[in-house]
Protein backbone atom coordinates (compact mmCIF):
# COMPACT_ATOMS: atom_id res chain seq x y z
CA UNK A 1 0.00 0.00 0.00
CA UNK A 2 1.02 3.53 -1.06
CA UNK A 3 1.45 5.91 1.69
CA UNK A 4 1.18 9.80 0.98
CA UNK A 5 4.03 12.08 1.63
CA UNK A 6 1.76 15.08 3.82
CA UNK A 7 5.12 16.99 3.77
CA UNK A 8 5.12 16.99 0.05
CA UNK A 9 1.28 17.76 -0.16
CA UNK A 10 1.50 20.53 1.67
CA UNK A 11 4.62 22.34 0.18
CA UNK A 12 3.19 21.91 -3.19
CA UNK A 13 -0.65 23.34 -1.94
CA UNK A 14 1.20 26.00 -0.47
CA UNK A 15 3.11 26.91 -3.87
CA UNK A 16 0.25 26.89 -5.90
CA UNK A 17 -2.13 29.07 -3.40
CA UNK A 18 1.38 31.68 -3.40
CA UNK A 19 1.41 31.81 -7.26
CA UNK A 20 -2.42 32.14 -7.17
CA UNK A 21 -1.84 35.09 -4.80
CA UNK A 22 0.28 36.09 -7.03
CA UNK A 23 -2.33 36.50 -10.36
CA UNK A 24 -4.91 38.10 -7.90
CA UNK A 25 -2.24 40.93 -6.97
CA UNK A 26 -1.73 41.38 -10.74
CA UNK A 27 -3.68 44.56 -11.98
CA UNK A 28 -3.51 45.54 -15.48
CA UNK A 29 -3.85 49.23 -15.81
CA UNK A 30 -6.11 49.92 -18.44
CA UNK A 31 -4.23 51.81 -21.56
CA UNK A 32 -5.48 55.57 -22.13
CA UNK A 33 -6.07 55.93 -26.10
CA UNK A 34 -6.81 59.24 -27.00
CA UNK A 35 -9.77 60.15 -29.25
CA UNK A 36 -8.74 61.30 -32.86
CA UNK A 37 -10.85 63.17 -35.20
CA UNK A 38 -12.19 61.54 -37.96
CA UNK A 39 -13.13 65.06 -39.76
CA UNK A 40 -15.74 68.08 -39.15
CA UNK A 41 -19.12 68.64 -39.85
CA UNK A 42 -19.70 72.43 -41.09
CA UNK A 43 -23.41 72.59 -41.15
CA UNK A 44 -24.71 75.37 -43.32
CA UNK A 45 -28.27 78.10 -42.86
CA UNK A 46 -28.02 78.48 -46.01
CA UNK A 47 -30.93 81.30 -47.25
CA UNK A 48 -34.09 81.88 -44.74
CA UNK A 49 -37.51 80.68 -46.75
CA UNK A 50 -35.41 79.39 -49.30
CA UNK A 51 -35.33 75.36 -48.25
CA UNK A 52 -31.55 75.42 -48.66
CA UNK A 53 -29.36 74.61 -45.75
CA UNK A 54 -26.80 71.73 -46.27
CA UNK A 55 -24.54 69.83 -44.37
CA UNK A 56 -20.78 70.29 -45.20
CA UNK A 57 -18.26 66.89 -44.20
CA UNK A 58 -14.68 67.21 -44.33
CA UNK A 59 -12.50 64.03 -44.06
CA UNK A 60 -9.09 64.87 -42.57
CA UNK A 61 -7.93 61.80 -43.54
CA UNK A 62 -8.71 62.36 -47.06
CA UNK A 63 -8.39 66.15 -46.88
CA UNK A 64 -11.39 66.25 -49.23
CA UNK A 65 -14.97 67.75 -48.76
CA UNK A 66 -18.57 66.20 -49.69
CA UNK A 67 -20.39 69.30 -50.31
CA UNK A 68 -23.93 68.38 -48.90
CA UNK A 69 -23.51 64.78 -47.67
CA UNK A 70 -27.01 65.02 -45.45
CA UNK A 71 -28.93 64.65 -48.58
CA UNK A 72 -26.40 62.45 -50.52
CA UNK A 73 -27.04 59.84 -47.48
CA UNK A 74 -30.70 60.55 -47.15
CA UNK A 75 -32.13 61.49 -50.56
CA UNK A 76 -34.04 64.01 -48.83
CA UNK A 77 -32.83 67.95 -48.37
CA UNK A 78 -32.17 68.88 -44.61
CA UNK A 79 -34.62 71.74 -44.75
CA UNK A 80 -34.92 75.43 -44.12
CA UNK A 81 -32.53 77.47 -42.00
CA UNK A 82 -29.98 74.82 -39.85
CA UNK A 83 -29.12 76.64 -36.98
CA UNK A 84 -27.54 74.28 -34.72
CA UNK A 85 -25.61 71.02 -34.61
CA UNK A 86 -24.42 68.60 -31.59
CA UNK A 87 -23.45 65.48 -31.11
CA UNK A 88 -23.93 63.41 -27.51
CA UNK A 89 -24.01 59.79 -27.05
CA UNK A 90 -24.14 57.27 -30.48
CA UNK A 91 -26.12 60.45 -32.29
CA UNK A 92 -25.88 63.52 -33.97
CA UNK A 93 -28.72 66.48 -33.48
CA UNK A 94 -29.47 69.03 -36.16
CA UNK A 95 -31.70 71.88 -34.94
CA UNK A 96 -33.70 73.50 -38.33
CA UNK A 97 -35.20 76.71 -37.32
CA UNK A 98 -37.23 77.66 -40.02
CA UNK A 99 -38.77 73.75 -40.87
CA UNK A 100 -39.06 73.28 -37.21
CA UNK A 101 -37.62 70.04 -37.15
CA UNK A 102 -34.63 68.41 -34.80
CA UNK A 103 -33.06 65.72 -37.31
CA UNK A 104 -31.45 62.96 -35.45
CA UNK A 105 -28.10 61.24 -37.25
CA UNK A 106 -25.93 58.54 -37.28
CA UNK A 107 -22.39 60.57 -36.73
CA UNK A 108 -20.66 57.72 -38.33
CA UNK A 109 -22.65 57.69 -41.43
CA UNK A 110 -24.81 60.63 -41.86
CA UNK A 111 -27.60 58.52 -42.05
CA UNK A 112 -31.08 59.59 -40.84
CA UNK A 113 -32.50 58.13 -37.26
CA UNK A 114 -35.23 60.67 -36.77
CA UNK A 115 -36.89 63.61 -37.88
CA UNK A 116 -38.66 65.42 -34.79
CA UNK A 117 -41.09 67.51 -35.72
CA UNK A 118 -41.64 70.91 -33.56
CA UNK A 119 -45.05 72.47 -34.19
CA UNK A 120 -47.87 73.44 -31.53
CA UNK A 121 -50.87 72.14 -33.00
CA UNK A 122 -50.06 73.81 -37.22
CA UNK A 123 -47.84 76.48 -35.93
CA UNK A 124 -44.17 76.27 -35.77
CA UNK A 125 -42.59 76.42 -33.00
CA UNK A 126 -39.04 77.35 -34.52
CA UNK A 127 -36.20 75.64 -32.49
CA UNK A 128 -32.91 77.53 -32.26
CA UNK A 129 -30.65 75.67 -30.33
CA UNK A 130 -29.63 72.42 -28.11
CA UNK A 131 -28.17 71.53 -25.39
CA UNK A 132 -27.85 68.23 -23.06
CA UNK A 133 -27.54 66.96 -19.50
CA UNK A 134 -27.84 63.26 -18.67
CA UNK A 135 -30.47 61.40 -20.77
CA UNK A 136 -32.08 64.40 -21.44
CA UNK A 137 -31.61 67.17 -24.46
CA UNK A 138 -33.09 70.94 -23.66
CA UNK A 139 -33.93 72.72 -27.15
CA UNK A 140 -34.47 76.42 -27.27
CA UNK A 141 -37.48 77.39 -29.83
CA UNK A 142 -38.49 80.99 -30.49
CA UNK A 143 -42.24 80.34 -29.07
CA UNK A 144 -40.68 81.17 -25.69
CA UNK A 145 -40.23 77.50 -24.42
CA UNK A 146 -37.59 74.58 -23.69
CA UNK A 147 -38.08 71.40 -24.97
CA UNK A 148 -37.33 68.26 -22.71
CA UNK A 149 -36.42 65.54 -25.28
CA UNK A 150 -35.69 62.00 -23.82
CA UNK A 151 -32.22 60.59 -25.93
CA UNK A 152 -33.13 57.38 -25.61
CA UNK A 153 -36.87 57.44 -26.86
CA UNK A 154 -36.31 60.41 -28.72
CA UNK A 155 -39.86 61.98 -27.54
CA UNK A 156 -40.12 64.68 -26.12
CA UNK A 157 -41.45 64.87 -22.38
CA UNK A 158 -42.43 68.57 -21.81
CA UNK A 159 -42.45 72.11 -22.39
CA UNK A 160 -40.82 74.38 -20.16
CA UNK A 161 -42.27 78.02 -20.64
CA UNK A 162 -39.25 80.79 -20.24
CA UNK A 163 -38.70 84.32 -21.83
CA UNK A 164 -39.41 85.74 -25.08
CA UNK A 165 -37.40 83.90 -28.49
CA UNK A 166 -34.86 82.33 -26.12
CA UNK A 167 -31.85 81.64 -28.04
CA UNK A 168 -28.23 79.88 -26.82
CA UNK A 169 -28.23 77.91 -23.62
CA UNK A 170 -25.76 76.61 -21.37
CA UNK A 171 -25.21 74.29 -18.18
CA UNK A 172 -23.70 75.40 -14.92
CA UNK A 173 -24.13 74.30 -11.34
CA UNK A 174 -26.95 71.72 -12.30
CA UNK A 175 -28.48 74.36 -13.86
CA UNK A 176 -29.66 75.66 -17.37
CA UNK A 177 -29.72 79.40 -18.53
CA UNK A 178 -31.54 80.44 -20.91
CA UNK A 179 -30.97 83.82 -23.36
CA UNK A 180 -34.22 85.19 -23.65
CA UNK A 181 -33.57 87.42 -26.67
CA UNK A 182 -37.12 89.08 -27.60
CA UNK A 183 -35.35 89.54 -30.83
CA UNK A 184 -38.23 89.23 -32.62
CA UNK A 185 -40.01 92.12 -31.58
CA UNK A 186 -38.31 95.02 -32.65
CA UNK A 187 -37.60 97.56 -30.63
CA UNK A 188 -39.11 95.77 -27.65
CA UNK A 189 -35.98 93.40 -26.76
CA UNK A 190 -36.41 91.10 -23.71
CA UNK A 191 -33.53 91.75 -20.97
CA UNK A 192 -33.36 88.32 -19.14
CA UNK A 193 -31.86 84.66 -18.32
CA UNK A 194 -34.36 82.28 -17.69
CA UNK A 195 -32.70 79.96 -14.80
CA UNK A 196 -33.45 76.39 -15.14
CA UNK A 197 -33.58 74.15 -12.27
CA UNK A 198 -32.43 70.46 -14.03
CA UNK A 199 -33.69 68.24 -10.93
CA UNK A 200 -37.01 69.56 -11.07
CA UNK A 201 -37.18 70.92 -14.71
CA UNK A 202 -38.44 74.16 -13.76
CA UNK A 203 -37.80 77.46 -14.32
CA UNK A 204 -37.06 79.02 -10.95
CA UNK A 205 -36.28 82.46 -11.61
CA UNK A 206 -35.37 85.25 -14.41
CA UNK A 207 -32.06 87.01 -14.00
CA UNK A 208 -32.11 90.75 -15.97
CA UNK A 209 -29.06 91.45 -18.57
CA UNK A 210 -28.14 93.42 -21.36
CA UNK A 211 -31.13 93.61 -23.61
CA UNK A 212 -31.19 90.71 -26.55
CA UNK A 213 -29.20 88.24 -25.23
CA UNK A 214 -28.65 85.92 -27.74
CA UNK A 215 -25.26 84.13 -26.94
CA UNK A 216 -24.05 82.73 -23.55
CA UNK A 217 -21.59 80.31 -22.12
CA UNK A 218 -19.57 79.36 -18.94
CA UNK A 219 -16.33 78.64 -17.01
CA UNK A 220 -15.01 76.81 -14.41
CA UNK A 221 -14.87 79.30 -11.68
CA UNK A 222 -18.77 79.62 -11.26
CA UNK A 223 -19.02 82.64 -14.08
CA UNK A 224 -21.58 82.35 -16.41
CA UNK A 225 -21.19 84.92 -19.93
CA UNK A 226 -23.83 86.50 -21.67
CA UNK A 227 -23.63 88.35 -24.89
CA UNK A 228 -26.71 90.91 -25.66
CA UNK A 229 -27.00 92.91 -28.86
CA UNK A 230 -28.71 96.04 -27.27
CA UNK A 231 -31.65 97.85 -29.21
CA UNK A 232 -30.11 99.16 -32.29
CA UNK A 233 -30.55 102.19 -30.69
CA UNK A 234 -30.65 103.97 -27.30
CA UNK A 235 -29.22 100.72 -25.60
CA UNK A 236 -25.77 99.37 -26.39
CA UNK A 237 -24.96 95.92 -26.80
CA UNK A 238 -22.80 94.42 -24.01
CA UNK A 239 -22.08 91.24 -21.76
CA UNK A 240 -23.12 90.57 -18.65
CA UNK A 241 -21.02 88.13 -15.93
CA UNK A 242 -23.79 86.15 -13.73
CA UNK A 243 -22.72 84.35 -10.22
CA UNK A 244 -23.45 80.95 -11.02
CA UNK A 245 -23.54 80.29 -6.83
CA UNK A 246 -26.39 83.40 -6.40
CA UNK A 247 -27.61 84.19 -9.89
CA UNK A 248 -26.09 87.72 -9.06
CA UNK A 249 -24.67 89.82 -11.83
CA UNK A 250 -21.21 90.47 -11.17
CA UNK A 251 -20.37 92.50 -14.03
CA UNK A 252 -21.82 94.40 -17.13
CA UNK A 253 -19.71 95.79 -19.87
CA UNK A 254 -20.80 97.45 -22.97
CA UNK A 255 -16.69 97.30 -23.65
CA UNK A 256 -16.77 93.88 -23.93
CA UNK A 257 -19.60 93.64 -26.73
CA UNK A 258 -19.46 90.85 -28.81
CA UNK A 259 -20.69 90.02 -32.48
CA UNK A 260 -24.20 89.15 -33.16
CA UNK A 261 -24.86 85.31 -32.77
CA UNK A 262 -21.63 84.52 -31.54
CA UNK A 263 -20.72 81.49 -29.78
CA UNK A 264 -18.68 81.78 -26.31
CA UNK A 265 -16.38 79.32 -26.28
CA UNK A 266 -14.23 77.81 -23.36
CA UNK A 267 -11.15 76.71 -23.28
CA UNK A 268 -9.32 75.85 -19.73
CA UNK A 269 -9.20 79.54 -18.02
CA UNK A 270 -9.79 81.20 -21.61
CA UNK A 271 -12.88 81.87 -23.42
CA UNK A 272 -12.96 83.36 -27.02
CA UNK A 273 -16.14 85.13 -28.76
CA UNK A 274 -16.41 87.46 -31.88
CA UNK A 275 -15.84 90.87 -30.46
CA UNK A 276 -17.25 93.89 -31.76
CA UNK A 277 -14.49 94.91 -34.22
CA UNK A 278 -14.50 91.54 -36.13
CA UNK A 279 -11.66 90.03 -34.03
CA UNK A 280 -11.53 86.87 -31.83
CA UNK A 281 -11.16 88.24 -28.26
CA UNK A 282 -9.23 85.97 -25.57
CA UNK A 283 -11.05 86.81 -21.78
CA UNK A 284 -9.11 84.89 -19.05
CA UNK A 285 -11.84 83.16 -16.74
CA UNK A 286 -9.19 83.24 -14.07
CA UNK A 287 -7.64 87.24 -13.89
CA UNK A 288 -11.24 88.16 -15.49
CA UNK A 289 -9.21 90.17 -17.72
CA UNK A 290 -9.16 90.43 -21.58
CA UNK A 291 -5.64 89.13 -22.54
CA UNK A 292 -5.97 89.32 -26.30
CA UNK A 293 -7.90 91.82 -28.33
CA UNK A 294 -7.37 89.14 -31.03
CA UNK A 295 -6.19 85.47 -31.15
CA UNK A 296 -5.18 85.66 -34.98
CA UNK A 297 -1.74 86.85 -35.02
CA UNK A 298 -0.82 85.95 -39.14
CA UNK A 299 -3.46 88.89 -40.31
CA UNK A 300 -5.57 86.05 -41.95
CA UNK A 301 -8.33 88.59 -43.60
CA UNK A 302 -11.75 87.11 -42.77
CA UNK A 303 -14.43 88.97 -44.47
CA UNK A 304 -17.83 88.38 -42.34
CA UNK A 305 -16.85 86.21 -39.10
CA UNK A 306 -20.38 84.71 -38.30
CA UNK A 307 -19.43 81.96 -35.74
CA UNK A 308 -16.36 79.88 -33.99
CA UNK A 309 -16.02 76.44 -32.32
CA UNK A 310 -13.18 75.01 -30.47
CA UNK A 311 -11.68 71.32 -30.88
CA UNK A 312 -10.28 70.81 -27.50
CA UNK A 313 -8.11 67.60 -28.77
CA UNK A 314 -6.44 69.01 -31.86
CA UNK A 315 -6.33 72.82 -29.92
CA UNK A 316 -7.77 74.76 -32.76
CA UNK A 317 -10.01 77.38 -32.77
CA UNK A 318 -12.19 77.41 -35.88
CA UNK A 319 -14.06 80.36 -37.42
CA UNK A 320 -16.80 80.35 -40.11
CA UNK A 321 -16.88 83.42 -42.60
CA UNK A 322 -19.86 83.57 -44.14
CA UNK A 323 -18.51 85.62 -47.21
CA UNK A 324 -21.44 87.78 -48.75
CA UNK A 325 -24.32 85.14 -46.81
CA UNK A 326 -25.75 84.69 -50.63
CA UNK A 327 -22.52 81.96 -51.56
CA UNK A 328 -20.37 79.70 -50.28
CA UNK A 329 -18.49 80.80 -47.25
CA UNK A 330 -15.34 79.18 -46.14
CA UNK A 331 -14.26 77.17 -42.71
CA UNK A 332 -10.59 78.75 -41.45
CA UNK A 333 -8.74 76.89 -38.84
CA UNK A 334 -5.93 78.26 -36.14
CA UNK A 335 -3.32 76.51 -34.29
CA UNK A 336 -2.30 77.80 -30.57
CA UNK A 337 -0.01 80.08 -31.64
CA UNK A 338 -3.17 82.35 -33.66
CA UNK A 339 -1.82 81.12 -37.35
CA UNK A 340 -3.44 79.59 -40.29
CA UNK A 341 -3.66 75.91 -40.04
CA UNK A 342 -1.97 74.07 -43.30
CA UNK A 343 -4.55 72.98 -45.72
CA UNK A 344 -7.50 75.59 -44.42
CA UNK A 345 -9.60 77.67 -45.73
CA UNK A 346 -11.87 74.91 -46.96
CA UNK A 347 -15.28 75.73 -49.07
CA UNK A 348 -18.42 75.38 -47.08
CA UNK A 349 -22.32 76.25 -48.27
CA UNK A 350 -23.86 79.36 -48.03
CA UNK A 351 -23.83 80.50 -44.71
CA UNK A 352 -21.84 78.45 -42.41
CA UNK A 353 -23.26 78.89 -38.58
CA UNK A 354 -22.02 75.66 -36.52
CA UNK A 355 -19.19 72.54 -36.47
CA UNK A 356 -19.30 69.82 -35.02
CA UNK A 357 -16.31 67.16 -34.77
CA UNK A 358 -16.79 63.31 -35.01
CA UNK A 359 -13.77 61.01 -33.77
CA UNK A 360 -12.94 57.92 -35.62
Amino acid sequence: MKHFNFKNLFTAITLVAALSACKKDRIVEPIDIPAERAGVYILNQGNINANNSTLTYFNYATQSSTSDIFSAVNGTKLGDTGNDIKIYGSKMYIVVNVSSTIEVVDPKTTKSIKRISMLNGTAARQPRYIVFNKNKAFISSYDGTVAVLDTASLAIEKYITVGRNPEQMVISNNKLYVANSGGLDFGNPDKTVSVINLSTLTETKKVEVVANPTSIGADSYGHVYVLSNGDYKSIAAGLTIINNATDAVTLTSADLAGGYGSSIVNNGDYIYYISASNGILVYNTKTQKVEKENFITDNTAITSPFNIAYDDINQQLFVMDAKNYATNGQLFAFGKDGKLVKGYPITTGITPGAVVFVNK
